[in-house]
């Protein structure tokens, strides 16, 4: 056998001294060339070499194990004398129409056999392996082609039916690494339209199932924070798109859209494309949380107004400023998915109202700062928290002047009163009150007249519902200072003596008190956890024929005793008169807006004045159309507007 390197010297000579001066091939490219026309080009060759891809190809998918075939390292070899030959584009045309006709025919059958969350896995494995083929024989261009077409073999049908069951599964579960992955899978398949859309209503029902679980209201608020949390780091950490140049992605962006990110998202290179959350599905979890909302309208704004509440009133105990701050933002980010701006206010202004009265509030500074965060970010209404806060605090410097005039040993000196001003107060004058003990009535009488020398021109309406007072008690086990409602320290005062008392005497000597907060208050001194008085017959509810008496036997390990604040749950019955102010504002709202638009229109049809009123009180609350109806009915029957010749169509009366 000849030396190689004997061949390649000699064809170097004939190379040089023969082929070249005469402007002939080179042997190489000469063998190259014939080798390519008579054997490469050659139909049956081609076709044989054709087959023989298809069944190697065939072997190694069906293989359950997905072993390498025995000459993968063959074909290798076979596909870079395609490319040297430049024969390597057809045959890669018909790699790719293999494995798409390969993965189409898989795929009908396991969707028949699997569910979605199968499949998806079965997908996510069958890419893997096939791409690591592609690696093995093919040359680098073409491995993300072969994913690509695999990948839409595989699910380009299927997208809708994979999103819709493996998203929620993924997300109960908080499996954000196959969530990151279906993202990408579905992201080179042009199908995150699909996904966003099947991701804003997996969003939508969970935030309707929370709204509307009525048995778990007092958990409303800290569920939806909860879920709201993991859905912002599921789009956080999941949902990644590439920044757009010139379109920096902030995390005050996503805070400002109620999705929280931190700086862990920001490429640690600048040999990495910067990735930042798919505003599409940022935008998807804001609307399917307000839409959430509207399952249940009204009860999220309340529910707010009242966690908030809660918390203020708790205050921080171990938390830091800045962590206290940052847990009332939460809630509060919660105001901007709902649409009933005026509920949340009303609700809120009332607990306010009761805080600064009975001095339960935390904080002062972070009252305050509440409010202005509220009037500057949300509702320029919540204004009305600076005049709350002028009156308390002229209350105090009245009250100082008042003192200073009173006997040092005086009964007047223990009075505290309140001076509020109605309109920036929510509360009405209550048509039924106790009647106070004769020196109670004295200490009030002469501040009323103390009030009136000063203010002749001012009217002083009492309300006792709020009032507190300290009493002094002895019972066996010793003294006790007890901390109680007014209502609560009037009734204590008629059993001075002693003596047991039915519940018709405490109803006659209670005056005109409501008799449902007669009752309230009997209960809550009777029947609850502090029982300083005794009821006979036993029982959890006031009878009309029940018989009250001291508790001698009463103890308590603590010396100050705080019974049934008046900050107890607000009942059943305070939640249907809210309810009712807020149906009767709206009403109004919607009047002076109908009224407003036709003074200035002169002449609109139906339709028209419809959109008209509800953008024009969309900032409190977003009415229903046949509410808008029933006003414009009446604003007619007023005579403040008329109907015209013309149909739907109506005229403003000057």
């Amino acid at each position: 056998m000849v030396p190689q390197h004997l061949i390649q010297s000699l064809l170097t000579y004939l190379n040089q001294s023969y082929a070249k001066p005469r402007g002939l091939e080179s042997a190489q490219i000469y063998g190259l060339n014939r080798f390519r026309q008579y054997l490469l080009l050659d139909g049956s060759i081609d076709q044989t070499l054709s087959q023989c891809v298809k069944r190697w190809l065939t072997e190694e998918r069906d293989d359950a194990a997905n072993t390498p075939h025995l000459h993968r390292a063959a074909f290798a070899s076979l596909f870079k004398h395609l490319q040297t030959h430049g024969l390597y584009g057809e045959y890669e045309d018909d790699y790719c129409r293999l494995t798409r006709d390969y993965y189409m025919a898989e795929s009908d059958r396991l969707s028949k056999e699997l569910g979605p969350d199968a499949f998806l896995d079965h997908i996510m494995s069958r890419i893997d392996v096939e791409v690591d083929r592609a690696k093995d024989v093919l040359s680098v261009g073409s491995w993300e082609i072969i994913r690509k077409v695999s990948e839409e073999a595989f699910c380009k049908e299927r997208l809708h039916w994979i999103a819709s069951s493996a998203v929620g599964a993924l997300a109960d579960k908080d499996d954000k690494k196959k969530l990151k992955e279906t993202y990408e899978l579905f992201s080179r398949v042009n199908g995150l339209a699909k996904l966003c859309n099947v991701w804003k209503s997996y969003v939508n029902r969970k935030v309707t199932a929370i709204v509307t679980d009525k048995e778990q209201d007092a958990q409303m608020v800290d569920r939806l924070l909860e879920f709201r949390d993991q859905a912002s780091r599921t789009v956080e950490h999941c949902f990644l798109a590439q920044k757009p140049e010139g379109k920096p992605m902030t995390a005050e962006t996503l805070q400002g859209e109620g999705t929280a990110i931190n700086s862990s998202t920001e490429a640690s290179s600048s040999a990495i494309p910067a990735r930042a959350p798919n505003q599409d599905f940022v935008y998807a979890l804001t609307d399917a949380f307000g839409t959430g909302f509207k399952s249940r309208r009204s009860k999220p704004a309340e529910m707010i107004a009242r966690y908030l509440d809660t918390t203020l009133r708790k205050g921080q105990k171990n938390a830091s400023d800045k962590d206290f701050e940052k847990s009332l933002d939460a809630a509060l980010s919660l105001y901007r998915y709902t649409e009933d701006k005026d509920v949340f206010r009303t609700f809120y202004h009332r607990a306010l109202a009761r805080r600064l009265l009975l001095q339960k509030s935390a904080s002062d500074d972070f009252e305050i700062a509440m409010l202005k965060k509220l009037q500057n970010n949300y509702d320029p209404e919540f204004g009305m928290g600076e005049e709350m806060f002028k009156d308390l605090a002229l209350s105090r410097e009245m009250m100082n002047k008042f003192n200073e005039k009173q006997p040092a040993n005086g009964f007047a000196r223990r009075l505290t009163v309140m001076v509020l001003k109605r309109s920036a107060w929510p509360f009405t004058v209550s048509t039924g009150t106790i009647d106070l003990p004769p020196k109670m009535q004295d200490a009030l009488i002469s501040f009323a007249e103390s009030y009136k020398a000063i203010h002749s021109g001012h009217k002083l309406d009492w309300d006792h519902a709020l009032g507190t007072a300290t009493l002094s008690a002895r019972f066996n086990a010793g003294e006790k200072e007890l901390s109680v409602s007014l209502y609560q320290a009037v009734i204590l005062l008629m059993f001075a003596d002693g003596e047991k008392r039915s519940f018709a005497e405490i109803k006659e000597s209670a005056g005109n008190l409501d008799d449902g907060d007669l009752r309230r208050t009997l209960q809550s001194l009777a029947c609850g956890k502090k029982r300083v008085l005794t009821k006979s017959p036993p029982g959890k509810n006031v009878n009309d024929g029940d018989i009250f008496r001291v508790n001698a036997e009463f103890t308590d390990s603590a010396y100050k005793i705080h019974i049934n604040s008046i900050q107890a749950k607000v009942s059943e019955e305070e939640h249907q008169k809210t309810q009712f102010s807020i149906e009767g504002e709206r009403k109004h709202i919607l009047d002076a807006a109908i009224v407003r638009i036709m003074k200035g229109r002169k002449e609109m049809r139906m339709q028209d004045l419809q959109n008209s009123v509800i953008d024009a009180v969309k900032k409190h609350f977003t009415p229903k159309v046949p509410d808008v109806k029933k006003r414009i009915e009446a604003m007619v029957e007023q005579e403040y507007i008329e109907r015209t010749e013309e149909q739907n169509t109506f005229r403003y009366v000057a």
